[in-house]
């Protein structure tokens, strides 16, 4: 008896080390977060998911390139009263199909301004609409 417990303890215990890392990742996709700006130099400033109202950029990055060209960076904000989200803006970007970190942030034809406070959801779509990656952020009022 003693021998098949110790023989049981060692095929479990062998089993524990045959996993890889590959294999016990709990994101294997793009995600999505949120910063106050990104800079060449510094990188990210100011990750959070809870903000004050103005323009933020909004980061994914992927363990593997991403394959897109055309995307859309869409904001859904909640609605307390009905307890939905909705519509609320989208802004189209070109990136290239092998990057794998990628921010988006206010351009010439995006302004990136979550001007009211609330709860948001943010999705980065492929050109036909596709959820890449998701995110949900806080906006409070700026104190005065």
């Amino acid at each position: 008896m003693k021998k098949i417990n110790l023989l049981l303890v060692l095929v479990m215990a062998l089993m524990a080390f045959t996993f890889t890392v590959k294999d016990i990742n709990a994101q294997s996709g793009a995600v999505l977060y949120f910063c106050e700006q990104y800079d060449s130099e510094y990188g990210e400033i100011g990750i959070s998911d809870r903000f004050t109202t103005g323009y933020l950029t909004v980061m994914v990055k992927s363990s593997t390139a991403l394959g897109l060209s055309d995307v859309y960076i869409q904001f859904d904000k909640y609605n307390c009263s009905t307890s939905e989200f909705a519509y609320y803006k989208k802004f189209d970007y070109k990136v290239t199909p092998d990057m794998k970190y990628i921010y988006f942030s206010k351009n010439e034809s995006s302004d990136m301004s979550f001007d009211t406070p609330g709860i948001y959801r943010v999705f980065l779509l492929d050109e036909n609409g596709n959820t890449v990656a998701s995110g949900l952020i806080e906006v409070i009022s700026k104190k005065k």
